[in-house]
């Protein structure tokens, strides 16, 4: 059985799982060959699920893209993936559509959303994988419409905002090990929003357009 056979089956095996789980929502990163997510290659994926219990470690998702060539010496430092783990990587169409069965449709969150959001369409599309998820949470909203004061004094990086929240990571620049961190800090501003009385996707994602809209972002 191929690898690529493997990973079919065992997300197939999650997303059954998943149907147990309405409230489950998607943490996702990407890692890509540079910072403009309308030209830059997709190089990995990385997702973790979290529900109303947490984070649900045993369901989660990491890829690595089948890439010919290692790219910018300056990027690969930073994400780690080099010439022989993109060599030896996952074709774009299988990837895409293991990950959109693993997804199942639930909600996806992101810090900086709109780039993960604007990479993984472009990767949909290039593979004919239909369509890309279309529901996104930004964490970076979310964090600064609930600390407006702190947004406007500059803390608007992920690492300022986990140094806030005493949030420990080991394996920053990591696709699967920033889409983790993300998922920890979702679940500290969730606290903090229900006890505002805002539960639930809709009601996050609307705190996060309204702090869009006012231009506060």
């Amino acid at each position: 059985m191929t690898l690529v056979h493997r990973l079919r089956e065992h997300l197939t095996g999650l997303w059954r799982r998943a149907d147990a789980h309405p409230e489950r929502w998607v943490v996702v990163d990407t890692e890509t060959s540079g910072l403009d997510p309308q030209r830059d290659a997709l190089l990995a994926v990385g997702a973790v699920a979290v529900d109303a219990d947490g984070i649900r470690i045993g369901d989660s998702f990491e890829v690595v893209l089948r890439h010919e060539a290692a790219g910018d010496a300056e990027n690969v430092a930073i994400h780690g993936i080099g010439w022989g783990a993109q060599r030896a990587g996952i074709p774009l169409a299988d990837a895409m559509q293991a990950f959109a069965a693993w997804v199942a449709g639930a909600p996806c969150v992101g810090f900086h959303a709109s780039f993960d959001r604007t990479v993984l369409a472009r990767a949909f599309a290039a593979a004919g994988a239909g369509a890309a998820p279309a529901r996104w949470l930004d964490v970076a909203e979310l964090a600064a419409a609930l600390h407006p004061e702190q947004h406007k004094r500059g803390e608007r990086s992920l690492d300022d905002w986990l140094g806030r929240y005493g949030i420990e990571t080991a394996s920053r620049h990591t696709a699967a090990g920033d889409a983790l961190v993300t998922a920890e800090l979702l679940l500290r501003l969730q606290a903090q929003a229900a006890q505002q009385g805002n539960r639930g996707f809709a009601a996050l994602a609307r705190m996060s357009r309204q702090h869009r809209w006012l231009g506060s972002s």
